[in-house]
């Protein structure tokens, strides 16, 4: 199964990547009115093709035995608010959570970082797994293909899983350019017009649709 497929190679990319240790991080993909999510409890790398939980969209009704990831309301919250979004990861970058967790935001630094991604959303702590972090999730998640929760971790959407993966990657690197930097006298950061500017070249474009397939 093809969905399956895309589930099992994206979160494997997350565990090497660093973006998640131990049984952290969660990842679901859109299938018409249901989703599949990846079980609470579960190694990213580790989970065989059958464990991936299948879950109504609308309802939340959760099809067999295993439970979905805790945060298998958050994930519904995306997919009911913007039908558009076809791909949720969320992950524990650590030089994000670092970065965010001391109050300060995730400024474009590079290139790739303001052309590709268009906003970045934050959001003070709340505690993980409830309805009241699903529901500030929810109320944000249109504008925004990257959510940043302070003190936990970062939440990434997409028209597939390459590039809800892509901007979770551009996000901590970001942050991790941002924290190194600090060491050497401050960032410069690039500038309103510079962003408009990146988004701007069809090169950018023509990138941004290739995630899209």
């Amino acid at each position: 199964m093809q969905i399956i497929e895309e589930l099992k190679k994206y979160a494997h990319k997350l565990v090497v990547g660093g973006l998640v240790v131990g049984a952290g991080g969660n990842l679901s993909l859109r299938d018409g009115d249901y989703m599949y999510i990846s079980p609470s409890g579960y190694d990213l790398q580790e989970i065989d093709d059958h464990q991936w939980v299948k879950v109504h969209i609308e309802s939340g009704k959760v099809e067999g035995d295993l439970r979905p990831s805790s945060e298998v309301l958050m994930h519904l919250a995306c997919f009911r608010e913007n039908p558009h979004i076809n791909a949720v990861l969320h992950a524990h970058p650590t030089y994000s959570v670092a970065i965010s967790s001391a109050g300060k935001e995730i400024p474009p630094m590079f290139p790739d970082f303001p052309a590709m991604v268009n906003s970045v959303g934050y959001l003070d702590y709340i505690i993980p797994t409830t309805e009241l972090l699903a529901d500030a999730v929810g109320e944000i998640i249109t504008e925004h293909e990257v959510i940043v929760m302070r003190n936990h971790g970062v939440l990434t959407v997409g028209k597939t899983l390459k590039e809800a993966y892509f901007y979770m990657q551009l996000t901590e690197e970001s942050a991790k350019v941002l924290a190194i930097s600090t060491l050497f006298g401050g960032p410069r950061i690039l500038t309103k017009e510079e962003c408009k500017e990146l988004r701007n070249l069809s090169a950018e474009r023509y990138r941004s649709r290739l995630l899209q397939e």
